[in-house]
């Protein structure tokens, strides 16, 4: 996995913003200006005017915008896997949403045996050059017909209720892998993979207290590996299938609310907000996003200038 950075002028740091606008999620430390992810590649720009590319895609990322200071390899953390990993029969999972504000949290299961890796990458799952949403709207047909798969959607209303009653994201996230993955070993029986890959996002052992009140609880060759989406195209195909039903929801919503609803939780997405509220109201506003977010707060200060 590459882990690129770049020294760039203000002109080509604006440019990379407006690019990757629409993959942007919260950035999370005062010194970032701005992230995004893609399926494959992290991008996040610095307030010290360097711009940083993580993941199986950083190269080709980077060569859009200029010559890298730097390079080096950095590995992914999480178990170690067994030989020839790619090419065996795996179950993996993956979620999306987490970081926006408007719509759901989705996360996706597929399983993808050791005679169709072949068929995946075929269907394009590693044509990362085309990892674009409209992209992934066009292959994850293809994707659910051809691999046995579950893809759960945790709606605002439903997630502001667990919010609020202490349930962190990282429980919530548990919670519905667990779920996923259950259903798609349910659709194989008795088949069973050789390995099941989760995208980690939390340590083992954080995981399974999350969910340790669960009837039945998936941890029978269990993986967890962080830039799992590289590792096996399983993990690849279910954060395509995981992203479309994000896109779904939010085109359902932007319906609904007659506004194209933005992503991530940047400033756009205060002033989308701020217009929301204004036009129907707190309560409304509330059922179509992460409420706790601080982007609740930022709309309600723009709403408030905009009354007067």
């Amino acid at each position: 996995m590459s882990n690129i950075v770049l020294k760039l002028p203000e002109e080509s740091l604006l440019q990379i913003i407006a690019h990757y606008k629409p993959n942007q999620t919260a950035a999370k430390t005062p010194y970032v200006r701005f992230t995004a992810k893609l399926t494959d590649t992290v991008v996040t720009v610095y307030t010290s005017g360097k711009a940083m590319f993580q993941g199986a895609g950083a190269e080709r990322e980077a060569v859009r915008w200029g010559e890298a200071e730097a390079a080096k390899t950095v590995a992914a953390k999480g178990d170690q896997l067994p030989p020839n990993f790619a090419k065996l029969s795996v179950l993996g999972s993956d979620e999306t949403g987490t970081g926006d504000f408007f719509g759901p949290i989705t996360v996706a299961a597929c399983y993808v045996p050791a005679d169709k890796v072949a068929l995946a990458h075929e269907l394009g799952v590693k044509d990362s050059k085309q990892l674009t949403d409209d992209w992934m709207r066009r292959v994850a047909p293809d994707l659910k017909a051809a691999f046995a798969h579950s893809v759960l959607t945790l709606k605002n209303e439903k997630y502001n209720r667990v919010q609020e009653q202490g349930w962190s994201q990282g429980k919530i996230k548990a919670l519905m892998h667990n779920q996923a993955l259950k259903h798609v070993l349910r659709k194989m029986a008795p088949e069973k993979p050789d390995a099941i890959l989760i995208d980690q996002f939390a340590e083992r052992g954080i995981y399974y207290k999350h969910i340790k009140d669960e009837k039945e609880i998936i941890q029978e060759n269990v993986l967890f590996s962080t830039k799992a989406e590289g590792l096996h195209v399983s993990v690849a195909c279910a954060s395509i299938i995981a992203r479309v039903a994000f896109l779904e929801e939010m085109d359902r919503m932007s319906r609904e609310t007659g506004i194209a609803l933005p992503k991530g939780a940047g400033k756009i997405v205060d002033e989308a907000a701020a217009k929301i509220l204004l036009k129907h109201g707190e309560s409304y506003l509330k059922n179509i996003t992460k409420a706790h977010f601080a982007n609740t707060k930022k709309a309600q200060a723009l709403a408030n200038k905009k009354r007067y």
